[in-house]
């Protein structure tokens, strides 16, 4: 069994990187796809609306309901705890691959454009930062652990896996959710807006405020007032300004 469990994490893992990739080139409208966020023939706008929403929705309720404590705490009365996280990235997968195969294009025209050159470049390198964010933020809390790799390794070896400790590495000492701000940077970030990619921009982006507002009240509960001290005095999705305190106790 714990082999099979292991074959299974890694299987949904490789899923999970394939997909994700092609969700890179989906938003950054790369050529070479066969379906980006705003090619193919556009649908009605009434269609397009519905259906984008509702995929959009159907997003948000399945990372908010399957990420949460209690959530979990049923849900592994009926899956393998080794393969809970597993099991989650693989409905966030399906998910997201529903989303990419079924999105629809919208007529409307063009809301900006960057026409300058030079312009245009800033914009799309930081598109490419805000995934770098992304991805080096997931290795900093543990990558592995959060896309149910080392869940499943440890259950193959015998182990079991340390009771989860409050850490702030690296970008963590600075924005309290870097991963998100990789999000919100690589979906605004395009020297070409459409009204879908709008659409798509402001969806994900109430999602994600909406996403940490439980996430943290699920860490409050996990941490108490250590992260209530760090959500204090470390910015949410952006670097809170320090101000210098002198001797005599004012701000510079």
């Amino acid at each position: 069994m714990a082999t099979l469990a292991a074959l299974y994490g890694a299987t949904v893992y490789l899923l999970f990187l394939a997909t994700f990739v092609y969700a890179i080139g989906f938003v950054g409208n790369l050529p070479w796809l066969p379906k980006t966020i705003d090619s193919g023939a556009p649908a009605p706008l009434a269609e397009a609306l519905v259906v984008n929403l509702l995929l959009l929705g159907l997003f948000a309720v399945q990372h908010s309901v399957m990420a949460r404590r209690g959530f979990k705490r049923w849900w592994t009365r009926i899956v393998p705890e080794p393969v809970e996280r597993s099991t989650f990235v693989l409905a966030a997968t399906a998910v997201l691959a529903l989303l990419l195969w079924q999105w629809r294009a919208l007529a409307e025209p063009v809301v900006w454009s960057v026409h300058n050159r030079s312009g245009a470049l800033a914009i799309e390198v930081v598109f490419w930062l805000g995934w770098a964010v992304l991805l080096v933020s997931t290795f900093l809390i543990n990558h592995f652990e959060l896309f149910g790799l080392r869940q499943v390794y440890a259950h193959l070896r015998g182990h079991g896996l340390p009771t989860p400790q409050f850490r702030t590495p690296g970008l963590y000492r600075h924005v309290r959710h870097p991963i998100y701000l990789g999000f919100v940077l690589a979906f605004w970030a395009t020297p070409t807006i459409t009204a879908g990619h709008l659409l798509f921009a402001i969806a994900t982006t109430g999602y994600i405020l909406i996403g940490i507002w439980f996430e943290e009240r699920d860490l409050i509960a996990q941490f108490g007032e250590r992260y209530r001290s760090y959500r204090e005095q470390v910015g949410m999705l952006w670097p809170r300004l320090r101000l210098a305190r002198r001797k005599d106790g004012a701000t510079l």
